[in-house]
């Protein structure tokens, strides 16, 4: 089993980087694999609704979230992390995200997913909320803690320092490791996967 935590932060080793790496301590125990993906500094372009992807074409962007996509198979869960701005996840993350799921999220359906933020004091929850959407509309079961998935701090060091936080990962990583083997077993079972009716898709004018 593997799994892959995105990273959302311009920082390769700072607040969020800490949190999710905490995560993966605790996925280790359980020989479980991980593969902590970094956005990093570099521009990410947000969707502008080409609809090209929709037709089989990648996206038109080449900025990472191609290369991500063709390698979703390769992974049985999803944990994105980012940094709080102004009660949201950073913009880097939410861009790269939008046009991530809207292109592959079929290759991520019925995989576990959680969300990880970090912030120096306000807006996680916020921002964890917009986060675990992407799971919702993607229909993979949303792993969660003891807690919010939340760390307080300005620095890594101080990430450290915040004790519920540092839980709140380990627990998260638990659990994540526990749901896992439970669809594993699941499977070995002969259990068979939820079956899927044809979408159905309307507004609110007819």
């Amino acid at each position: 089993m593997k799994v892959l935590l995105i990273n959302g932060s311009p920082n390769e080793a700072g607040c969020t980087f800490t949190a999710l790496s905490e995560v993966a301590k605790q996925l280790h125990k359980h020989s479980i694999e991980t593969e902590i993906y970094q956005i990093g500094k570099k521009s990410v372009a947000g969707c502008i609704a080409c609809g090209k992807c929709k037709k089989g074409a990648p996206c038109i962007f080449d900025d990472g979230v191609n290369a991500l996509a063709a390698r979703l198979e390769e992974f049985d869960a999803l944990i994105i992390g980012a940094p709080v701005y102004y009660a949201g996840p950073s913009g880097q993350s939410t861009a790269f995200l939008d046009r991530l799921f809207y292109s592959a999220s079929s290759k991520l359906k019925g995989k576990p997913g959680s969300a990880v933020v970090s912030c120096r004091r306000g807006g996680a929850s916020a921002a964890y909320d917009r986060l675990n959407k992407y799971f919702g509309i993607s229909s993979m079961p949303i792993v969660t803690s003891q807690y919010w998935n939340q760390v307080h701090g300005n620095t890594p060091e101080e990430v450290l320092k915040d004790e519920e936080g540092m839980q709140t990962m380990r627990t998260l990583g638990e659990n994540m490791a526990w749901l896992l083997k439970c669809i594993a077993a699941g499977k070995a079972a002969g259990v068979p996967a939820p079956e899927k009716e044809a979408p159905l898709r309307t507004n609110f004018i007819r």
